[in-house]
């Protein structure tokens, strides 16, 4: 299992566009390679926002990675006017 952190600031008067955004492109469905994401804001620094998602694997992040897309998450933060910084977890060990 790996976790991807997708992390922007984002301008006062775009959250909701990136609010927006994440509900359309996760209202059908997560793709099949991914676990579970999530939106994120700070408490401390409300302007930067983070998508977490959580995948089954290395190589399925790498599959998703490879389709020649750009990402949705991505996007998302675009929509936002934002450019996101990506950073990969590796994940060695969990609990329910």
């Amino acid at each position: 299992m790996v976790i991807t952190i997708l992390e922007a600031n984002v301008a006062t008067g775009k959250w909701s566009a990136l609010e927006d955004a994440y509900r359309k492109g996760t209202k059908d469905g997560l793709p099949p390679q991914m676990v579970q994401t999530f939106l994120t804001q700070s408490t401390s620094d409300q302007t930067l926002w983070q998508i977490i998602s959580v995948w089954k694997s290395r190589e399925a992040l790498e599959e998703m990675r490879n389709s020649g897309e750009t990402p949705a998450g991505i996007l998302m933060f675009r929509a936002a006017g934002a450019e996101p910084k990506l950073t990969v977890f590796a994940v060695p060990a969990s609990a329910p």
